[in-house]
Protein backbone atom coordinates (compact mmCIF):
# COMPACT_ATOMS: atom_id res chain seq x y z
CA UNK A 1 0.00 0.00 0.00
CA UNK A 2 2.99 2.21 0.99
CA UNK A 3 4.06 2.53 -2.39
CA UNK A 4 0.99 2.94 -4.13
CA UNK A 5 0.63 6.03 -2.27
CA UNK A 6 3.64 7.60 -4.15
CA UNK A 7 0.40 7.71 -7.04
CA UNK A 8 -1.83 10.51 -4.83
CA UNK A 9 0.87 13.25 -6.36
CA UNK A 10 -1.47 12.92 -8.96
CA UNK A 11 -4.63 14.05 -7.19
CA UNK A 12 -3.41 17.68 -7.38
CA UNK A 13 -2.28 17.44 -10.45
CA UNK A 14 -5.52 16.00 -12.27
CA UNK A 15 -8.15 18.52 -10.72
CA UNK A 16 -4.86 21.71 -11.32
CA UNK A 17 -4.88 20.44 -14.81
CA UNK A 18 -8.91 20.24 -15.04
CA UNK A 19 -8.75 23.81 -14.76
CA UNK A 20 -5.85 24.32 -17.10
CA UNK A 21 -7.03 22.38 -19.70
CA UNK A 22 -5.44 19.42 -20.25
CA UNK A 23 -6.50 17.14 -23.18
CA UNK A 24 -9.01 14.45 -22.48
CA UNK A 25 -6.60 11.42 -22.66
CA UNK A 26 -4.02 13.00 -20.08
CA UNK A 27 -6.67 13.76 -17.24
CA UNK A 28 -8.37 9.94 -17.61
CA UNK A 29 -4.61 8.99 -17.39
CA UNK A 30 -3.85 11.11 -14.68
CA UNK A 31 -7.21 10.76 -12.54
CA UNK A 32 -6.76 7.21 -12.73
CA UNK A 33 -3.56 6.92 -11.34
CA UNK A 34 -4.81 9.11 -8.57
CA UNK A 35 -8.14 7.44 -7.85
CA UNK A 36 -5.72 3.61 -7.80
CA UNK A 37 -4.18 5.02 -4.13
CA UNK A 38 -7.09 6.41 -2.77
CA UNK A 39 -9.39 3.27 -2.91
CA UNK A 40 -6.29 1.81 -1.54
CA UNK A 41 -7.05 4.05 1.51
CA UNK A 42 -10.55 3.38 1.69
CA UNK A 43 -9.82 -0.13 2.12
CA UNK A 44 -7.48 0.38 4.92
CA UNK A 45 -9.33 2.45 6.55
CA UNK A 46 -12.75 0.27 6.79
CA UNK A 47 -10.07 -2.83 7.74
CA UNK A 48 -9.04 -0.75 10.62
CA UNK A 49 -13.00 0.60 11.47
CA UNK A 50 -13.84 -2.96 11.15
CA UNK A 51 -10.78 -3.95 13.94
CA UNK A 52 -12.42 -1.64 16.48
CA UNK A 53 -16.17 -1.91 16.00
CA UNK A 54 -15.90 -6.16 15.84
CA UNK A 55 -16.21 -8.83 13.73
CA UNK A 56 -20.15 -8.53 12.70
CA UNK A 57 -20.29 -4.68 12.03
CA UNK A 58 -16.87 -4.91 10.66
CA UNK A 59 -18.10 -7.73 8.26
CA UNK A 60 -20.92 -5.37 7.17
CA UNK A 61 -18.83 -2.32 6.31
CA UNK A 62 -15.84 -4.36 4.55
CA UNK A 63 -19.11 -5.58 2.78
CA UNK A 64 -20.36 -2.09 2.17
CA UNK A 65 -16.92 -0.35 1.57
CA UNK A 66 -15.72 -3.31 -0.65
CA UNK A 67 -16.92 -1.65 -3.78
CA UNK A 68 -17.74 2.27 -2.88
CA UNK A 69 -15.12 2.83 -5.81
CA UNK A 70 -16.92 1.33 -8.41
CA UNK A 71 -20.13 2.78 -6.99
CA UNK A 72 -19.05 6.32 -6.93
CA UNK A 73 -17.41 6.15 -10.30
CA UNK A 74 -20.88 4.37 -11.53
CA UNK A 75 -23.01 6.71 -9.71
CA UNK A 76 -20.91 9.42 -11.59
CA UNK A 77 -21.65 7.88 -14.59
CA UNK A 78 -25.34 7.31 -14.41
CA UNK A 79 -26.22 10.94 -13.66
CA UNK A 80 -24.49 11.69 -16.51
CA UNK A 81 -26.75 9.43 -18.98
CA UNK A 82 -23.89 6.96 -19.62
CA UNK A 83 -25.38 4.17 -19.19
CA UNK A 84 -23.95 1.92 -21.21
CA UNK A 85 -20.33 2.57 -19.67
CA UNK A 86 -22.03 1.79 -16.37
CA UNK A 87 -23.59 -1.47 -17.33
CA UNK A 88 -20.45 -2.20 -18.93
CA UNK A 89 -18.37 -1.29 -15.67
CA UNK A 90 -20.74 -3.46 -13.14
CA UNK A 91 -20.58 -6.84 -15.54
CA UNK A 92 -16.49 -5.91 -16.34
CA UNK A 93 -15.87 -5.91 -12.48
CA UNK A 94 -17.46 -9.21 -11.85
CA UNK A 95 -15.81 -10.65 -14.70
CA UNK A 96 -12.62 -9.34 -13.67
CA UNK A 97 -12.53 -10.40 -9.76
CA UNK A 98 -13.57 -13.98 -10.88
CA UNK A 99 -11.13 -14.25 -13.73
CA UNK A 100 -8.12 -12.01 -13.49
CA UNK A 101 -7.85 -11.74 -9.29
CA UNK A 102 -8.71 -15.04 -8.45
CA UNK A 103 -6.66 -16.35 -11.41
CA UNK A 104 -3.58 -13.59 -10.61
CA UNK A 105 -4.38 -15.50 -7.46
CA UNK A 106 -3.91 -18.71 -7.78
CA UNK A 107 -1.45 -18.56 -10.13
CA UNK A 108 1.21 -16.79 -8.10
CA UNK A 109 -0.11 -18.59 -5.23
CA UNK A 110 0.37 -21.77 -7.01
CA UNK A 111 3.96 -20.72 -8.34
CA UNK A 112 5.19 -20.42 -4.21
CA UNK A 113 2.99 -23.42 -3.05
CA UNK A 114 2.22 -26.76 -5.37
CA UNK A 115 -1.19 -26.59 -3.74
CA UNK A 116 -3.16 -24.64 -1.70
CA UNK A 117 -6.38 -24.89 0.33
CA UNK A 118 -9.75 -23.03 1.15
CA UNK A 119 -12.70 -22.74 3.30
CA UNK A 120 -14.56 -24.82 0.60
CA UNK A 121 -18.29 -24.77 2.43
CA UNK A 122 -18.37 -20.47 2.29
CA UNK A 123 -16.72 -20.24 -1.54
CA UNK A 124 -19.91 -23.26 -2.34
CA UNK A 125 -22.48 -20.72 -0.39
CA UNK A 126 -21.03 -17.79 -2.31
CA UNK A 127 -21.25 -19.28 -5.67
CA UNK A 128 -24.76 -20.50 -5.21
CA UNK A 129 -25.70 -16.99 -4.45
CA UNK A 130 -23.56 -15.52 -7.49
CA UNK A 131 -25.52 -17.99 -10.01
CA UNK A 132 -28.60 -16.92 -7.78
CA UNK A 133 -27.69 -13.16 -9.10
CA UNK A 134 -26.46 -13.73 -12.85
CA UNK A 135 -30.43 -15.58 -13.01
CA UNK A 136 -31.42 -12.52 -11.61
CA UNK A 137 -29.37 -10.33 -13.85
CA UNK A 138 -30.89 -12.67 -17.21
CA UNK A 139 -34.41 -12.71 -17.05
CA UNK A 140 -35.13 -8.57 -17.91
CA UNK A 141 -32.43 -9.28 -20.41
CA UNK A 142 -34.34 -12.19 -22.33
CA UNK A 143 -38.06 -10.70 -21.21
CA UNK A 144 -36.73 -7.62 -23.27
CA UNK A 145 -34.86 -9.72 -25.98
CA UNK A 146 -37.99 -11.70 -26.72
CA UNK A 147 -41.12 -9.47 -26.01
CA UNK A 148 -42.37 -7.44 -29.23
CA UNK A 149 -41.08 -3.87 -28.74
CA UNK A 150 -44.27 -2.52 -28.60
CA UNK A 151 -44.73 -4.20 -25.02
CA UNK A 152 -41.63 -2.77 -23.72
CA UNK A 153 -43.53 -0.02 -21.89
CA UNK A 154 -43.65 1.27 -18.39
CA UNK A 155 -44.10 -2.28 -16.95
CA UNK A 156 -40.26 -3.27 -18.27
CA UNK A 157 -39.07 -0.30 -15.72
CA UNK A 158 -41.28 -1.64 -12.77
CA UNK A 159 -39.21 -5.57 -13.49
CA UNK A 160 -35.59 -3.84 -13.26
CA UNK A 161 -37.40 -2.04 -9.81
CA UNK A 162 -38.55 -5.65 -8.22
CA UNK A 163 -35.46 -7.43 -9.51
CA UNK A 164 -33.36 -5.40 -7.56
CA UNK A 165 -35.49 -4.63 -4.38
CA UNK A 166 -35.19 -8.60 -4.29
CA UNK A 167 -31.37 -8.76 -5.14
CA UNK A 168 -30.72 -6.41 -2.05
CA UNK A 169 -33.27 -7.94 -0.08
CA UNK A 170 -30.99 -11.12 -0.65
CA UNK A 171 -28.01 -9.47 0.02
CA UNK A 172 -29.23 -8.13 3.83
CA UNK A 173 -30.07 -11.76 4.12
CA UNK A 174 -27.24 -13.38 3.51
CA UNK A 175 -25.72 -11.62 6.76
CA UNK A 176 -28.07 -12.90 8.63
CA UNK A 177 -27.51 -16.15 7.27
CA UNK A 178 -23.02 -15.82 8.01
CA UNK A 179 -22.88 -13.84 11.20
CA UNK A 180 -26.69 -15.56 12.47
CA UNK A 181 -28.18 -18.71 11.41
CA UNK A 182 -25.02 -20.60 9.81
CA UNK A 183 -22.12 -18.83 11.11
CA UNK A 184 -20.10 -22.18 12.10
CA UNK A 185 -19.83 -22.33 8.26
CA UNK A 186 -18.05 -19.07 7.83
CA UNK A 187 -15.51 -19.98 11.42
CA UNK A 188 -12.79 -20.80 9.14
CA UNK A 189 -12.78 -18.06 6.81
CA UNK A 190 -13.57 -15.00 9.32
CA UNK A 191 -10.78 -16.23 12.26
CA UNK A 192 -7.64 -14.68 11.60
CA UNK A 193 -4.10 -15.28 12.37
CA UNK A 194 -2.19 -12.86 15.24
CA UNK A 195 -4.40 -10.22 14.49
CA UNK A 196 -2.32 -6.93 15.47
CA UNK A 197 -3.53 -3.71 16.75
CA UNK A 198 -3.48 -1.16 13.43
CA UNK A 199 -1.12 1.81 14.48
CA UNK A 200 -4.23 4.36 12.95
CA UNK A 201 -6.91 5.45 15.77
CA UNK A 202 -10.43 5.17 15.10
CA UNK A 203 -10.89 8.30 14.80
CA UNK A 204 -8.20 8.81 12.40
CA UNK A 205 -9.23 6.12 9.97
CA UNK A 206 -12.99 7.31 9.97
CA UNK A 207 -11.47 10.68 8.91
CA UNK A 208 -9.09 9.00 6.34
CA UNK A 209 -12.52 7.25 4.96
CA UNK A 210 -14.43 10.74 4.62
CA UNK A 211 -11.56 12.34 3.15
CA UNK A 212 -10.85 9.70 0.42
CA UNK A 213 -14.49 9.04 -1.02
CA UNK A 214 -14.61 13.22 -1.18
CA UNK A 215 -11.38 12.87 -3.13
CA UNK A 216 -12.68 9.75 -5.57
CA UNK A 217 -16.47 11.79 -6.14
CA UNK A 218 -14.32 14.81 -7.05
CA UNK A 219 -12.13 13.04 -9.16
CA UNK A 220 -14.60 10.71 -10.95
CA UNK A 221 -16.72 13.47 -12.19
CA UNK A 222 -13.14 14.30 -13.65
CA UNK A 223 -12.30 10.69 -14.62
CA UNK A 224 -16.03 10.30 -16.08
CA UNK A 225 -16.15 13.02 -17.86
CA UNK A 226 -13.07 12.04 -20.18
CA UNK A 227 -14.22 8.67 -20.98
CA UNK A 228 -15.59 9.00 -23.83
CA UNK A 229 -13.12 11.28 -25.39
CA UNK A 230 -10.18 9.52 -24.44
CA UNK A 231 -11.65 6.06 -26.16
CA UNK A 232 -12.32 8.12 -29.22
CA UNK A 233 -8.73 9.47 -29.33
CA UNK A 234 -7.49 6.09 -28.30
CA UNK A 235 -9.48 4.00 -31.11
CA UNK A 236 -11.55 2.01 -28.09
CA UNK A 237 -14.95 1.70 -27.91
CA UNK A 238 -16.82 2.87 -24.83
CA UNK A 239 -17.75 -0.59 -23.84
CA UNK A 240 -14.11 -1.55 -23.88
CA UNK A 241 -13.02 1.03 -21.90
CA UNK A 242 -16.06 0.49 -19.42
CA UNK A 243 -15.80 -3.26 -19.38
CA UNK A 244 -12.12 -3.83 -19.21
CA UNK A 245 -10.24 -0.24 -17.83
CA UNK A 246 -12.46 1.52 -15.59
CA UNK A 247 -12.76 -1.68 -13.26
CA UNK A 248 -9.13 -2.44 -13.34
CA UNK A 249 -8.77 1.35 -12.20
CA UNK A 250 -11.38 1.20 -9.17
CA UNK A 251 -9.86 -2.35 -8.50
CA UNK A 252 -6.49 -2.16 -8.17
CA UNK A 253 -5.83 -2.01 -4.75
CA UNK A 254 -7.94 -4.86 -4.01
CA UNK A 255 -6.26 -6.93 -6.75
CA UNK A 256 -3.03 -6.38 -5.60
CA UNK A 257 -4.51 -7.35 -1.67
CA UNK A 258 -5.31 -10.65 -3.08
CA UNK A 259 -2.90 -11.43 -4.64
CA UNK A 260 -0.57 -10.49 -1.55
CA UNK A 261 -2.51 -12.91 0.64
CA UNK A 262 -2.17 -15.24 -1.96
CA UNK A 263 1.54 -15.39 -2.01
CA UNK A 264 1.31 -15.47 2.03
CA UNK A 265 -0.75 -18.78 1.65
CA UNK A 266 -3.66 -16.90 3.03
CA UNK A 267 -5.66 -18.07 -0.12
CA UNK A 268 -9.42 -17.89 2.00
CA UNK A 269 -9.22 -14.22 2.14
CA UNK A 270 -7.76 -13.90 -1.62
CA UNK A 271 -10.54 -15.80 -2.55
CA UNK A 272 -12.95 -14.29 -0.57
CA UNK A 273 -12.02 -10.98 -1.54
CA UNK A 274 -12.17 -12.04 -5.52
CA UNK A 275 -15.66 -13.90 -5.49
CA UNK A 276 -16.99 -12.12 -2.47
CA UNK A 277 -16.94 -8.68 -4.27
CA UNK A 278 -17.69 -10.07 -7.07
CA UNK A 279 -21.43 -11.11 -5.32
CA UNK A 280 -21.81 -7.16 -3.99
CA UNK A 281 -21.46 -5.93 -6.96
CA UNK A 282 -24.31 -8.02 -8.53
CA UNK A 283 -26.44 -8.19 -4.96
CA UNK A 284 -25.81 -4.54 -3.81
CA UNK A 285 -24.23 -1.75 -6.35
CA UNK A 286 -26.37 -3.10 -9.40
CA UNK A 287 -29.67 -2.70 -7.25
CA UNK A 288 -28.58 0.42 -5.22
CA UNK A 289 -27.80 2.00 -9.05
CA UNK A 290 -31.05 0.95 -10.60
CA UNK A 291 -32.91 2.65 -7.44
CA UNK A 292 -30.61 5.59 -7.59
CA UNK A 293 -31.53 6.38 -11.30
CA UNK A 294 -35.14 6.73 -10.40
CA UNK A 295 -34.19 10.22 -9.40
CA UNK A 296 -32.30 11.14 -12.40
CA UNK A 297 -33.21 9.14 -15.58
CA UNK A 298 -34.66 5.43 -14.77
CA UNK A 299 -31.91 3.55 -15.79
CA UNK A 300 -32.72 -0.64 -16.63
CA UNK A 301 -31.10 -4.03 -15.42
CA UNK A 302 -31.10 -5.17 -18.53
CA UNK A 303 -27.07 -6.08 -19.88
CA UNK A 304 -26.39 -7.39 -23.56
CA UNK A 305 -26.30 -10.61 -24.37
CA UNK A 306 -22.54 -10.94 -24.61
CA UNK A 307 -21.88 -8.91 -21.39
CA UNK A 308 -23.99 -11.31 -18.86
CA UNK A 309 -22.40 -14.68 -21.35
CA UNK A 310 -19.34 -13.55 -20.02
CA UNK A 311 -20.50 -12.86 -16.65
CA UNK A 312 -22.55 -16.40 -16.44
CA UNK A 313 -19.44 -17.97 -17.98
CA UNK A 314 -17.50 -16.46 -15.71
CA UNK A 315 -19.49 -17.49 -12.78
CA UNK A 316 -19.99 -20.97 -13.63
CA UNK A 317 -16.10 -21.24 -14.12
CA UNK A 318 -15.26 -20.23 -10.64
CA UNK A 319 -18.02 -22.56 -9.09
CA UNK A 320 -15.87 -25.39 -10.93
CA UNK A 321 -12.64 -23.84 -9.68
CA UNK A 322 -13.34 -23.49 -6.21
CA UNK A 323 -15.98 -26.86 -5.50
CA UNK A 324 -13.05 -28.73 -3.99
CA UNK A 325 -11.44 -25.89 -1.52
CA UNK A 326 -8.43 -26.44 -3.33
CA UNK A 327 -6.19 -24.60 -5.98
CA UNK A 328 -3.11 -24.68 -8.16
CA UNK A 329 -1.47 -22.63 -10.95
CA UNK A 330 -2.46 -24.27 -13.82
CA UNK A 331 -6.37 -23.25 -12.65
CA UNK A 332 -4.88 -19.81 -12.10
CA UNK A 333 -3.58 -19.78 -15.32
CA UNK A 334 -7.29 -20.87 -17.20
CA UNK A 335 -9.09 -18.38 -15.12
CA UNK A 336 -6.04 -15.33 -16.63
CA UNK A 337 -6.25 -17.03 -19.96
CA UNK A 338 -10.21 -16.65 -20.21
CA UNK A 339 -10.39 -13.06 -18.82
CA UNK A 340 -7.33 -12.28 -21.78
CA UNK A 341 -9.85 -14.13 -24.09
CA UNK A 342 -13.20 -11.89 -23.40
CA UNK A 343 -11.16 -8.93 -22.92
CA UNK A 344 -9.80 -8.88 -26.85
CA UNK A 345 -13.29 -10.19 -27.97
CA UNK A 346 -14.42 -6.80 -26.52
CA UNK A 347 -12.27 -4.96 -27.65
CA UNK A 348 -13.14 -5.66 -31.18
CA UNK A 349 -16.29 -4.79 -30.17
Amino acid sequence: MKYLCVLLIFLPITIIGEHMGLSDPLLFAFSSLAIIPLAGLMGKSTDVISYYAGQKIGGLLNATFGNATELIIAFVAMKAGMFDVVKASLAGSVIGNILLVLGMSMLCGGLKYKTQYFNKNSINITSSMLLFAVLGLSIPAIFTHTMPEVSLTHQFEGLSIIVAILMLLIYIMQFVFSFGTHKSLYDETITTDDEEKPAMSLKAAIGLLVAATVCIAILSEIFVGTVEPMAESAGMSKTFVGIILVPIIGNAAEHSTAIIMAIKNKMNAAVEIAVGSSLQIILFVVPVLILSSLLFEPMSIVFTPFELVSVAASVIIADRVASDGESNWLEGLQLVATYLIIGAAFFFV
